[in-house]
Formats: structure tokens, C-alpha cells, sequence
């Protein structure tokens, strides 16, 4: 059933996932960790990863929030609000890793939530065990894209890199709470647009 309460307290977190400071609980996880001596290059290239890092979770948060509007277990709709809570936390993260290097957010990230939002309804829409599939699946896209960017960051960024492990570790467990949840195998080549649509948002997002 509409529920327009819903649909407000929704577009109200998109607002605030768009245009203010994210924060978090838990300690940043580069906090206690010194600043590495960067080049102008490796900076311009930690910057432009890390860009795409909080432009993908943009998409995450915007994901969580269409698939828990949609979600018709409330169960499915609580877990889904928590980890959208901490996708929040990430975005608190590597913001502030950007703009510590001199760099700036994507301008594409209002387009990205809207697209992530209307993608993650649709797929509650199609019923818990897919919705929950979805967001395995996305998770485990996710995690391979950290798994890629620890091997590109530059050796000696501590900082940046303690930001990107944690964040690979909650995305893992995000992962593993949809498949024990319900979570069902997409079909393809559902995985494989999946895919294609991610690289043209990292390639994008780290240049602008």
C-alpha cells in the first residue's frame, strides 16, 4: 500500500544524504593512523579512487533506502535501514579523505542517488528474496571493486587504505546478512549489466 509518510521521511534522507555532512558512530577507521608523503600524482589518483568510492555510496545509501521502501517484511525493511546507516558511515569517511587531499565530490552524485533509488524500489518491488538477492549481489560487486582499489592505492597511504579495508569487511558482512536473510541468485545477465553499469560509474565518478 502508498504510504506517503514513508515516501517523505525517504526523500528527506535523500536530501540530507545529498546536501549535508555525513556522520558517523564508529571511530574513523584512518583516525590514529599518520599521513603519508604523497606525490601531486599519487594524491590526484587517491583522490579520483576515493571519489568513487563515496559516489558508490551514494548508490548503496539511495539502494538500501528504495529497497527498504518497497520491502514488504518489516524484518527485511529494519536490516535494510541498518545497513543503510552504516553506508552512512562510509560516506563520512571518504568524504572527508578527499577533501584532507584537496580533492572534491563527484557532481554526478545527485543522478547517481536518484538512479540507485528508483533501481533499489523496483527491486522490492519484485518481491523479499530477490530484493535481498539484489543486494547480495551488489555487495559482492562492491566488495571485488575494494578488493581492486586496496592493490591501486599507493603502499604507504595507511590512512586511505584502513578506510577502504573496513569498509571491504562491512560490505562483505552486508552481503552475507541478504543470503541468510533469503537472498536468491539473480539470473543473468541481471550480475552482468550489473557489472557494465558499475564501471561506467567508477570511470566516470573518478575524473568529475
Amino acid at each position: 500500500m502508498f504510504n506517503l509518510d514513508r515516501l517523505i521521511v525517504e526523500f528527506d534522507k535523500g536530501l540530507r544524504t545529498l546536501l549535508s555532512e555525513a556522520h558517523t558512530v564508529r571511530p574513523y577507521p584512518d583516525d590514529k593512523l599518520p599521513d603519508a608523503s604523497l606525490s601531486d600524482t599519487e594524491k590526484r589518483h587517491v583522490v579520483g579512487l576515493m571519489r568513487v568510492n563515496h559516489s558508490g555510496e551514494i548508490c548503496a545509501q539511495a539502494l538500501y533506502q528504495g529497497q527498504a521502501l518497497t520491502a514488504r517484511d518489516p524484518a527485511v525493511q529494519q536490516r535494510l535501514q541498518q545497513a543503510a546507516q552504516e553506508e552512512t558511515e562510509h560516506l563520512a569517511w571518504t568524504a572527508r579523505r578527499v577533501h584532507e587531499l584537496g580533492g572534491h565530490l563527484s557532481v554526478l552524485n545527485p543522478v547517481l542517488y536518484t538512479a540507485s533509488l528508483t533501481l533499489g524500489a523496483v527491486a522490492g518491488v519484485l518481491g523479499d528474496k530477490w530484493n535481498l538477492g539484489f543486494l547480495s549481489e551488489t555487495e559482492q560487486q562492491v566488495g571485488a571493486h575494494l578488493q581492486n582499489h586496496l592493490a591501486k592505492l599507493p603502499a604507504q597511504d595507511d590512512k586511505s587504505r584502513a578506510i577502504v579495508q573496513q569498509m571491504y569487511v562491512d560490505e562483505v558482512g552486508h552481503s552475507d546478512m541478504a543470503i541468510e536473510m533469503g537472498g536468491v541468485p539473480l539470473p543473468q545477465p541481471v550480475p552482468t549489466v550489473m557489472k557494465i553499469c558499475g564501471k561506467v560509474m567508477t570511470s566516470t565518478a573518478y575524473h568529475i
